[in-house]
């Protein structure tokens, strides 16, 4: 079962004060004349009492978290080197604008993504044509399954309007290469399954620049074909209202070259800190040099 933490937090805002706000209208005080007459101390009612004392507690996290910043947890090794398994990072909510707890509908707005950032958004599923022309999304490549309540993270490569080709781990925009300089072999533990696979496959560190963006990526052209782009799923004009997103990990991550382009409505944020960092037991504990790493 998935959980959507937003709708959690809103639902159980939305519960409590409607418990403490009707008790207070409608039953506080014939209760409290009531418990006076008889002489006894006024307490409220057990659920009237948690409601009072949780509603604020609930409201202040319910709006630090769509308003202010929201912590994820890395999962996965699709952003490597940039962003390690394990890492705990922060997401800006008001870099992009602000937008309705659950809904995620946009009522304020604050800028649009810029090439290079590193974002979080609601995963728009698969992208598939129907025969009679029109398009449907799903969780997997023939959209037979429903789409994950999921929030993904990778960096903006492609902006609204640009045109763009790639073809294994090289990219073009609007007829420039991107410029990528070649750092060196991929340095991690045998002992951890992200850092295996990277070493097993030779990966190698290179320095791409997207913009202003200087970060590196992680290449294993030994591991698997890539879809290139232009495809059936991402066009090579990126859509209006439309962002072309691929993993710093190029060839282990799966993202627009294979599922489609990601709507600017499902942004949850830009991605800017990260505050923990842990390899798991055995294989490195809590990696400090992590830290209060700045994303780049």
């Amino acid at each position: 079962m998935e959980f959507d933490f937003s709708a959690i937090l809103l639902g159980l805002t939305v519960l409590f004060g409607v418990v403490w706000g009707l008790d207070r209208l409608f039953l506080y005080k014939k209760r409290k004349t009531r418990l006076d007459a008889a002489g006894d101390e006024y307490r409220d009612p057990v659920p009237v009492d948690w409601a009072r004392s949780l509603f604020p507690v609930v409201l202040v996290v319910l709006l630090l978290r769509s308003f202010v910043a929201e912590p994820f947890r890395i999962p996965s090794g699709s952003m490597m080197p940039t962003l390690d398994v394990g890492d705990f990072i922060l997401v800006n909510k008001f870099a992009y604008g602000l937008r309705m707890p659950a809904f995620n509908n946009k009522f304020v707005s604050m800028g649009e993504p810029k090439r290079g950032d590193v974002v979080v958004f609601r995963w728009p599923g698969y992208t598939c044509h129907q025969a009679d022309g029109s398009v449907v999304h799903g969780g997997n490549q023939d959209c037979s399954i429903p789409v994950p309540n999921q929030n993904w993270i990778k960096r903006v490569i492609g902006l609204p309007g640009d045109t763009i080709e790639v073809h294994d781990s090289q990219i073009v925009i609007d007829g420039k290469p991107v410029v990528a300089e070649e750092i060196g072999p991929f340095v991690g533990n045998h002992a951890r399954h992200a850092d295996e696979e990277l070493l097993s496959y030779g990966a190698m560190i290179w320095k791409e620049r997207l913009g202003p963006v200087d970060h590196l990526i992680a290449r294993m052209p030994n591991r698997m074909a890539t879809p290139s782009v232009p495809n059936a799923n991402m066009p090579s004009v990126v859509p209006d209202n439309c962002y072309l997103v691929m993993g710093d990990d190029r060839e282990n991550s799966e993202d627009s070259r294979w599922w489609g382009c990601m709507p600017e409505k499902n942004l949850a944020g830009k991605a800017f800190l990260i505050w923990m960092s842990w390899k798991g037991w055995g294989t490195g504990g809590v990696d400090f040099s992590r830290i209060g790493t700045v994303i780049h």
